[in-house]
């Protein structure tokens, strides 16, 4: 062990309340993913804090809630891949973001909350529904070609377009409206 860790109020170097709060990221996080079981949720948290405090020891200029959620995402992102049986790659970009989108589609919170984030073996109908949702989740993508249109103003190009004097219908219309105002004025006074 070494002198920072060893001192009181601290943990790998790092003060207890900043532990604190990230415990709180990261709890809210799970309950954003709709884990409601608390206990579950709380060994979860742990799970992923041993995970922080472990790289807290070496890198000790980081922040524990900036710590904490790389943590969360690594181990998020290394489960889906185990889950859909896809690659965990650099160029896998989107896996933690589709992966979050099958979990709510294929209706994890509802069905299967204790299998979140726990080792295989999972009930292969929870397999089977999010790798169908995974794939539902992704996009269609199609080529499109987009033509520019002209933009219709309305009225308003009717009004300035009379040839040799643009704004003479606009400038008696509103000549008219400022008479009505005066007339209107004068009959109140």
């Amino acid at each position: 062990m070494n002198a920072a860790a060893a001192q009181p109020g601290m943990i790998a170097g790092h003060p207890l309340e900043d532990w604190n709060s990230a415990y709180a990221v990261v709890d809210r996080y799970l309950e954003a993913l709709r884990v409601r079981n608390r206990l579950l949720r709380g060994q979860l948290v742990s799970q992923i804090l041993d995970r922080a405090i472990q790289r807290a020891g070496v890198e000790s200029q980081s922040s524990t809630v900036a710590l904490a959620c790389e943590e969360l995402d690594r181990l998020v992102t290394e489960w889906f891949a185990a889950v859909l049986d896809e690659p965990l790659s650099p160029g896998n970009n989107l896996l933690s973001s589709r992966g979050r989108l099958a979990l709510l589609l294929a209706d994890m919170p509802g069905k299967w909350q204790d299998q979140f984030l726990r080792p295989a073996p999972w009930p292969e109908e929870f397999v089977r529904a999010m790798r169908e949702s995974f794939f539902r989740a992704g996009p269609d993508f199609q080529f499109s070609q987009m033509n520019p249109r002209p933009i219709d103003l309305g009225p308003i190009t009717t009004l300035t377009n009379l040839g040799n004097i643009p704004y003479f219908r606009m400038l008696i219309a509103w000549l008219g409206f400022g008479l009505l105002l005066v007339i209107v004025f004068r009959m109140t006074h």
